[in-house]
């Protein structure tokens, strides 16, 4: 067995480069420069811990794999009065060729809005800077400080790469510390102190930062398709008849899962001899507990389920351990001695050995490998944190024999992201904690840390709250990973049944719902992977220059075609609904469950607040929006599955024309892309439907217009006609939309032969007809309308994917905005009086979003007054807030 390297293009290329005795300059591009001083003039080109490929100039492959492209920068070099300017169209740099210092050693930043600090000084502090990601949220309840990102308001940032260990290859790797090195790779300390600086000076142009940051520092890997899906993990002695039971349990209710963890309990823990010290690491399965470990995850793996055991290595390998033996004598170590052998990730001996070991309960059905290091960041090499060192073997290791690599920990710092996937740690259960994660997750992105995989549900102390489970288990839907964890106590058990039906139902959807996405998902892996966009990013990256983009905290972009803004904080009682502040740029907009229309007409977007029960989800997708879902049906196999789907549902939202490609591959071995296993099947949406009228509920009109009810079940609305409020969109001439499903292209042998699509255009009118053809001649089809998301179905059954699918939909429009409708259910569950709720209702009748400023008058009370015995009224300003989202959403 050869063990995997990483691919590496370290040697800056001579043209980027100014140099003199002591100090290099090196313009990667014309917004990034390495700085670099050293006092014996002995300069790193080598990789490092973070940084793998410094020649993007052309000779030799990239460390992403890629031909550099052979533009050189463009720069100027100068010398004038003693100090080198160096000037680029994107900055100027000025340098005394001193040792560096504030007053020697600056550079300016051009063209950056809204900020007097462009220009940076050596030494100065990173005020503008947004943010990365951390290395944990062990323990932490709420917030917690944050990591250096490459992007920042004041259009600077800086990553010192100066204490980072080296990674050595070929003739320097063959032996390490009077040790063999079977690896061909090793990290080893830098052979002099010197400063190694990375000056990031895009201004606002914060996805080419980061994008250059994975150029620099090595791309994100493909993910496997199952990673995707739910991951189901818990601290908890199972047997195995108890984690089977589960299974059972997962598939009776119909809930999909892709991922069993098994917790540190797999292996022995409290059997262990005090003389061993604790049962904290081990690698010997508990056969009380798992009397035969292969036959447990090979029945997992039937279930559909990939197996992942944690470890914590700390503690070394002992003497009652199954693989001891072996790994003695490999140590040299008489077994007989009962001595342990050390955990010593600085030895390429002990490293090789316990390999092994890993290989052979590999060997037994283990996927990958849960490393749940927490203790420290020192190594018996200097500057070498053995989290770091973890995630990188362990991540080349897994990717041995062409297998497809993935770990499991926590964040190393900057260049982590090549080591997927991240685990965040134990986090507290507080609504606290649930408010942060949003916007932890999104910032990570400003350092490339797009992977990450939170405790969904939170992990240990706090409380319950089973509305903030559901809302967590909402989030998890929309986070790049979706694993569920709680501790051992019987009172913290996430399996949605433990929960009352409601909260039961909101947690089974959100499940269900993130299987769905995969396909979306998945198509959103292959971006990450290839174009360096992250699935998660911030809503500042594409609007930094609009001060609003930043304050939206726990909102964020989730792929190409939506925009997530969580419920994060409790319910009020008097509406039953919780809120969220939301952000939309400029456009239409539509809720991606509801289809309910919104309007953002600003040049600079709109920010308003949206209420949702606790089955609502604030998603939104703009007008043109297309997301590719798979069916949760016999088609597709078992519930969980994960393969490429026979039946796929894509929603589309009218309003404007849009395109999506969907990305799938053969499943082999794909962290580094390769085209060739790639089949694309791209869709597009030609929109020619009525357009939405401006104005909304509050437009004014003359005579009167029917809203129907489409959310309304539970009581008979007397009178749906909204006086002067009428949404119009119907009015408008409808001219014919076209959906288009082109042929599958590149890898056709990747997805089934033939496919069902079902096409759901959701937030429109139920009056289109809806024909389609395959390869130019017409099909029969089946159509559906669903009132409550205002969504209208077309599904063509067995289609060859060679063949192109064209639905026509003749009359589509977008649907009538059923404000009062929705007005009314906001009315119908508030915990008011009945008297205010009539008053109410009667106001927002007659005047629409005009009745919105007097909804506060509605405040009296009983007295002895003739005509006011019962005349108690009060009007919560929750209420009112609620009532003012479906009245003014699409003003």
């Amino acid at each position: 067995m050869t063990f995997p390297q990483l691919r590496t293009n370290p040697v800056m290329n001579p043209k980027a480069v100014i140099q003199g005795d002591r100090w290099r300059i090196g313009v990667l591009t014309e917004s990034l420069i390495r700085l670099e001083w050293q006092d014996d003039g002995c300069f790193e080109d080598r990789a490092t811990q973070m940084v793998v490929d410094r020649n993007w100039l052309g000779g030799g492959e990239g460390a992403d794999g890629m031909e550099p492209d052979g533009a050189a920068p463009h720069f100027t070099q100068t010398v004038r009065d003693g100090l080198l300017i160096v000037d680029t169209p994107a900055l100027r740099l000025t340098y005394d060729m001193q040792p560096f210092s504030k007053e020697g050693l600056s550079i300016v930043v051009k063209g950056v809005a809204n900020s007097q600090m462009n220009t940076w000084h050596y030494g100065d502090a990173q005020r503008g800077n947004l943010r990365g990601t951390a290395r944990t949220l062990d323990e932490v309840n709420g917030e917690t400080e944050l990591g250096l990102g490459v992007v920042s308001r004041d259009g600077w940032a800086v990553l010192d790469d100066s204490a980072s260990n080296v990674i050595v290859e070929g003739a320097e790797a063959v032996e390490v510390k009077g040790e063999a090195n079977p690896f061909g790779t090793w990290v080893v300390p830098r052979d002099n102190d010197g400063i190694d600086l990375y000056f990031f000076g895009y201004g606002h142009r914060y996805i080419e930062a980061v994008r250059d940051f994975y150029r620099l520092t090595g791309p994100t890997p493909l993910l496997p398709r199952f990673a995707l899906g739910n991951w189901w993990s818990r601290y908890h002695r199972y047997t195995e008849t108890e984690y089977m039971e589960l299974v059972d349990r997962f598939e009776k209710e119909g809930l999909p899962f892709t991922t069993a963890v098994i917790d540190m309990d797999w292996h022995l823990v409290d059997d262990v001899d005090p003389k061993y010290g604790s049962g904290w690491t081990g690698y010997t399965w508990n056969r009380a507990f798992f009397p035969d470990p292969e036959r447990f995850q090979r029945t997992l793996h039937e279930h559909g389920l990939r197996t992942t055991l944690n470890v914590h290595p700390r503690d070394g390998i002992r003497a009652y351990e199954d693989g001891y033996t072996d790994v003695a004598r490999h140590m040299g170590i008489d077994p007989a001695s009962g001595d342990p052998v050390e955990f010593d990730l600085t030895s390429p001996r002990f490293m090789d050995a316990y390999f092994r070991l890993h290989h052979r309960l590999e060997d037994m059905g283990t996927d990958f490998w849960w490393l749940d290091w927490q203790q420290g960041g020192v190594t018996r090499q200097k500057g070498l944190d053995p989290l770091w060192m973890l995630n990188h073997m362990h991540y080349l290791d897994s990717g041995r024999d062409g297998r497809w690599p993935l770990t499991f920990s926590r964040y190393a710092g900057p260049g982590s992201h090549r080591y997927p996937v991240g685990f965040s740690g134990d986090t507290v259960v507080t609504w606290e904690s649930l408010k942060f994660q949003p916007y932890f997750t999104a910032t990570a992105s400003n350092i490339g840390y797009g992977w990450w995989s939170h405790d969904i549900g939170g992990h240990m102390f706090g409380y319950r709250d089973e509305e903030l489970e559901a809302r967590w288990y909402q989030l998890g839907t929309f986070s790049p990973i979706n694993r569920l964890h709680s501790t051992d106590s019987s009172f913290n058990g996430k399996e949605p049944w433990n929960f009352h039906p409601e909260t039961e139902a909101a947690m089974d959807t959100a499940l269900r719902l993130r299987h769905e996405l995969i396909p979306y998902l998945y198509s959103m892996n292959w971006r990450a992977a290839v174009e360096g966009r992250p699935l998660v990013e911030p809503m500042y990256w594409q609007a930094p220059e609009n001060h609003t983009a930043y304050d939206v905290e726990q909102e964020f972009r989730f792929g190409t075609e939506l925009v997530v803004a969580p419920i994060v904080a409790p319910a009020d009682c008097s509406v039953q609904m919780a809120k969220a502040d939301v952000w939309l740029p400029q456009g239409t907009w539509f809720d991606f469950l509801t289809g309910r229309r919104y309007e953002s007409r600003p040049a600079d977007g709109r920010k308003f607040e949206v209420w949702r029960g606790l089955d609502g989800i604030p998603v939104f997708a703009k007008a043109g929006g297309i997301v590719p879902l798979q069916r949760l049906d016999e088609s597709n196999g078992p519930i969980n599955a994960v393969g490429n789907p026979r039946h796929l549902e894509v929603t589309v939202f009218p309003g404007a024309s849009g395109a999506f490609e969907l990305k799938e591959d053969d499943g082999t071995n794909q962290a580094r892309p390769d085209e060739s296993a790639l089949a694309v099947t791209s869709l597009t949406l030609q929109w020619g439907g009525g357009e939405a009228v401006a104005g909304g509920a509050s437009e004014q009109s003359s005579g009167s217009s029917d809203v129907e009810d489409t959310t309304v079940q539970s009581a008979e609305i007397p009178d749906l006609v909204l006086r002067g409020a009428a949404d119009r969109s119907g009015a408008a001439n409808c001219a014919k939309t076209r959906f288009i499903i082109a042929p599958v292209a590149g890898n056709a042998a990747a997805v089934p032969e033939r496919r069902t699509w079902t096409v759901t255009f959701r937030g429109v009118a139920s009056s289109a007809a809806l024909s389609a053809s395959v390869g130019g001649e017409p099909v029969e089809v089946q159509t559906a309308y669903d009132a409550e998301s205002l969504s209208l179905s077309l599904t063509v059954a067995d289609v060859p994917v060679e063949a192109e699918v064209v639905i026509d939909a003749d009359g589509l429009r977008i649907a009538d905005d059923p404000a009062l409708a929705d007005a009314f259910a906001v009315l119908y569950d508030a915990q008011i009086d009945y008297l205010t709720k009539e008053r109410a209702y009667a106001l927002i009748r007659e005047s629409g979003a005009g009745a919105l400023g007097a909804l506060h008058t509605l405040e009296s009370a009983a007295s002895d007054h003739p005509g006011h015995r019962f005349d108690d009224s009060h009007m919560p300003t929750a209420v009112i807030q609620a009532l003012a989202e479906p009245l003014l959403r699409t003003m």
